[in-house]
């Protein structure tokens, strides 16, 4: 039987812009995944908090498979079933007052039409975000990424973005001009560690936007729908944005982004001014579809809310553990240990996990299935670690 040298084909062929890790994933069900050898791994990341109903969930897999037998793909230049019935449903489930949505492929696609939307409905052209923000990697969404040395690399950016510190209503304030657009925000903050401010934060930031004039974007490429326990993280605090982003795990792993705008901004919008060629599709909203189906249906984001927080307890206890930041399903682990150290261990334990920018916080991003039980497995093997590494 001949073996595939997979790892080494990808080596020779793709652009080095990834660091891998050292497997081959070759299928998924449920909350694992099995590489080329057969291994099983215990999938607490989520290939990067898509993977948002688990692996192949027979819900999706079916919408999907019905979808691929009867239509792939027309464009936007006609009215779809599919995407007529998951704008609905999304309209249904989202905050007050997101009638309209723009469907695009990805969450920087969606950060570019929101920005693009903010400067055309407020005719200004600055925009506010903050330090340790990522909002994406397309030269718009760029520049509002305050986060590492992302920007340095590809000088000169777009200009008129500023950045103010995340949680600091008074630090945004002293930011805003009387040509601010907007300032757009990641509710919680991942990859810079995973951040979250407190209410007040969040609720003097919509009624400083409301008062100033300035579109307020959420950013909930990472939390929406669900992950923090309600559909969309605004709920948590009762602030409703104008515009929210979203993408990840928006259709359970297929490639998709959403611009979802207020009504009073939306009525402003016409033709020709946004576009995406394969935004929208009849397989993509199937998808999408499904997985607020199965949201709802198998009453995850109670689950979330209640498992999330005994996890943040036992996570707790540990005494190398530094402190547990985040919202349900997205949590930052800081411990006394090295991060890249901490996931080596679990991975050798057969369980993966992310890291963030910061070196001694680990990510969970797990499917939003995930169940105590999986959790627990988690828990005891990172107790080994810590126990191997002291």
């Amino acid at each position: 039987m001949t073996t595939i040298d997979y790892e080494t084909i990808e080596e020779q062929h793709q652009l080095t812009t990834y660091r891998k890790l050292p497997i081959t994933l070759i299928k998924g069900s449920g909350m694992h995944v099995y590489d080329s050898t057969g291994r099983e791994y215990l999938d607490l990341y989520g290939g990067h908090a898509v993977a948002s109903t688990g692996h192949c969930h027979p819900t999706v897999v079916k919408a999907v498979q019905e979808q691929t037998e009867t239509f792939i793909f027309y464009s936007n230049s006609t009215y779809n079933d599919r995407r007529a019935l998951y704008s609905q449903k999304l309209a249904a489930v989202a905050q007050e007052g997101f009638n309209k949505s723009f469907f695009c492929n990805s969450g920087a696609e969606a950060n570019e039409t929101a920005l693009k939307i903010a400067r055309r409905f407020t005719s200004k052209t600055d925009v506010i975000s903050t330090v340790t923000g990522f909002h994406g990697r397309t030269i718009g969404s760029l520049s509002a990424t305050g986060l590492g040395t992302y920007r340095k690399m590809f000088q000169p950016i777009i200009e008129d973005y500023t950045f103010a510190e995340f949680g600091s209503i008074e630090s945004i304030e002293s930011q805003i001009t009387d040509n601010t657009a907007a300032v757009i925000v990641e509710p919680v903050q991942s990859l810079a560690g995973v951040y979250v401010g407190d209410t007040a934060f969040y609720q003097d930031l919509r009624q400083l936007c409301t008062d100033r004039g300035v579109v307020l974007i959420f950013d909930e490429v990472q939390t929406a729908p669900g992950r923090t326990g309600y559909m969309f993280a605004g709920s948590n605090w009762d602030v409703i944005p104008d515009v929210i982003s979203t993408a990840k795990g928006i259709a359970s792993g297929f490639p998709m982004g959403v611009t979802l705008v207020q009504d009073h901004i939306a009525e402003t919008i016409s033709y020709g001014e946004h576009g995406s060629t394969f935004g929208g599709g009849p397989v993509v909203c199937a998808a999408a579809l499904a997985t607020i189906q199965v949201i709802e249906e198998e009453n995850l984001l109670e689950t979330i809310r209640t498992t999330s927080a005994n996890l943040i307890e036992q996570l707790s206890a540990f005494e190398q553990v530094k402190e547990v930041r985040g919202l349900g399903y997205l949590l930052g682990i800081e411990t006394v240990l090295p991060a890249k150290d901490v996931q080596k261990g679990l991975f050798d334990a057969g369980i993966l996990v992310g890291s963030s920018s910061e070196p001694s916080t680990i990510r969970l991003l797990p499917p939003l299935i995930t169940q105590q039980e999986h959790f627990d497995q988690l828990v005891d093997a990172l107790g080994k670690v810590f126990e191997a590494g002291a």
